[in-house]
């Protein structure tokens, strides 16, 4: 039970998250990994070597604190850890190995002199409080999930119907359920996990799903990054009818409908969830206008797939921005980065739109700065991360 005394230590210690909380987490995490090798697969370890992981927990744990009495101010932050969690398959199991390692953490770190029983029995409480309603949460998905047609609880088998190359990094897997049973919807914008076992160690993953629900088949489409095992085990080492495991879809990065105009805005392989939008939206008379950044013409997923589009449906506008153009790759309409000056060019007149953008952090980054200062309202610009939440300011 979380007291008034334990709330009043909590808040105390702020100033000490906020200026040792990564160095706090990152130990936390050394710990864990180490002595619970069974909660490996939770984590992205391309993630944990950048400090990205780190980063994010050290942030999502200040936030707690700060808004321990009124956690309803936590926002959005709660949605996005859930769903991530969900698609995963977080279990109530888990939390009690986190909390363990986290108090440890915090004694260890901070010292005893600064971490006293009173500070790790306030801490204690403080994360059985936010571990019970996550759990609850969570629950509430995978009972939702499994009840809607076409739904399950944990992995189901899939196998891949299509593997499609659509650019020099980026393929398409086309997976159908394995049992040829009924499959769940989703709203688009959301990400499916997966579980692999490679070379005998078990991963999973997040991928957003690049097209719209359509009842027989979910369509993910990933990058071949240099040195990422999950991706390039799935390029090189799964071809078409091998089978692969999935957890339900989720995520609270979805489209909303209304009759604004809508803007996708993508860098890279976040063109991904955006495609999904793109399709829902134009079975609507509402305009939609289709901004997408790459490297170059090489690297350019689905270019052919957005024109085929624009071309059906006249309230579709599309914008493609490259970096460098490179002999023998089509015209951009914009070569270099995706400015301020181009965004305000490409945008509808009116700047009552609403907005989702996706991409590398440095790119969204840009993109959001550039959205208000062109008059977007920052309410109606959206987001996602495909790894761990950071800051955008």
């Amino acid at each position: 039970m979380l007291s008034a005394d334990h709330r009043a230590i909590v808040k105390a210690t702020v100033p000490l998250l906020e200026s040792g909380g990564e160095a706090l987490t990152t130990h936390f995490y050394n710990i864990m990994l180490d002595e619970h090798p069974e909660v490996r697969p939770l984590f992205n370890q391309a993630n944990q070597a950048s400090g990205a992981q780190p980063r994010a927990l050290a942030n999502g744990v200040l936030m707690y604190a700060h808004h321990i009495d009124q956690l309803d101010q936590l926002g959005g932050l709660v949605s996005q850890i859930i769903n991530k969690h969900a698609s995963l398959n977080i279990l109530p199991e888990h939390y009690p190995i986190v909390g363990q390692c986290l108090l440890r953490s915090i004694r260890e770190v901070l010292g005893e002199a600064i971490a006293t029983d009173a500070v790790i029995e306030a801490w204690g409480a403080a994360y059985q409080q936010l571990a019970d309603l996550l759990i609850g949460l969570e629950e509430q998905i995978y009972a939702g999930r499994e009840a809607a047609p076409g739904g399950w609880r944990g992995t189901r088998l899939f196998r891949v119907a299509r593997k499609v190359r659509e650019s020099d990094e980026i393929t398409s897997f086309y997976l159908r359920p394995d049992d040829g049973g009924e499959l769940l919807a989703f709203h688009p914008g959301q990400y499916i996990g997966v579980r692999l076992v490679i070379d005998g160690e078990e991963v999973r993953r997040n991928y957003s799903l690049s097209a719209r629900a359509n009842g027989r088949e979910y369509r993910i489409s990933v990058k071949r990054e240099p040195n990422g095992k999950v991706s390039n085990y799935l390029h090189t080492r799964i071809d078409e009818n091998d089978a692969v495991e999935l957890f339900a879809p989720a995520g609270d990065f979805r489209l909303e409908h209304t009759d604004k105009p809508l803007v996708l805005i993508s860098g890279g392989v976040g063109i991904t969830p955006t495609l999904a939008m793109l399709q829902a939206a134009l079975d609507t008379d509402r305009p939609v206008h289709f901004i997408h950044s790459a490297r170059h013409g090489g690297v350019h997923a689905f270019r052919d797939a957005i024109e085929a589009m624009a071309a059906r449906y006249p309230q579709l506008k599309r914008f493609y921005c490259y970096e460098q153009r490179r002999a023998g790759d089509a015209d951009a309409h914009g070569i270099g980065y995706l400015d301020e000056t181009r965004l305000a060019e490409w945008l509808p007149v009116t700047r009552d739109v609403d907005v989702y953008f996706l991409g590398p952090t440095a790119f969204m980054k840009a993109v959001k700065k550039h959205l208000k200062a062109i008059g977007v309202p920052e309410s109606q610009s959206r987001y996602e991360f495909f790894g761990p939440a950071s800051a955008l300011e």
